[in-house]
């Protein structure tokens, strides 16, 4: 089982990488922020497939067809926290290397969102003072960490809780 959850969890966690290397590469210059959401999301989707794949494997190849909910979600578990590992390394190195102005960036285009939705000068006063807590929370290196963290981590805990539930099988 750790053999399987290592070798998932580094693929899952190379292609989660990559489609944030992309986004980031397509989109930074953006104003528009939203398409690169769109890339990290699906990005995530798909390297979290592979939890998928290697909780099958593992219960038709190494466990003789039988795998239980609990047996199947450790897998997806620990694929999970090795691919949002690699995330939160990633963009930890893309942010402190090559975007230190990302923050800046970002609560201007949400700013200039907001504006362009026509939204009353007082809630977009709210957002603005919302923005500035998370400018706040990015100076600290244990903030970022843990907000990478819940960006990837919830998607890879519903796709282990969904592959778990469909792939569990009881012994004949």
């Amino acid at each position: 089982m750790k053999k399987i959850s290592i070798k998932y969890g580094v693929i899952a966690g190379i292609t989660a990488t990559l489609f944030m290397i992309t986004s980031t590469l397509l989109h930074y210059d953006n104003p528009n922020f939203k398409n690169g959401e769109i890339i990290g999301y699906t990005g995530m989707l798909i390297a979290f497939i592979f939890i998928f794949v290697a909780v099958k494997s593992y219960r038709d190849n190494e466990n003789n067809g039988v795998i239980s909910f609990g047996e199947a979600f450790k897998i997806g578990f620990f694929i999970t926290l090795i691919a949002s590992t690699f995330y939160v390394a990633t963009w930890l190195i893309e942010y402190c290397f090559f975007m230190p102005d990302f923050m800046d960036k970002f609560i201007n285009s949400t700013m200039e969102n907001l504006k362009a939705q026509g939204l009353s000068p007082t809630e977009i006063a709210a957002k603005s003072e919302e923005m500035e807590m998370y400018r706040e929370w990015y100076k600290n290196p244990i903030l970022v960490i843990l907000m990478s963290y819940m960006e990837i981590l919830p998607v890879g805990l519903l796709v282990t809780l969904i592959s778990s539930l469909i792939l569990k099988r009881k012994k004949k």
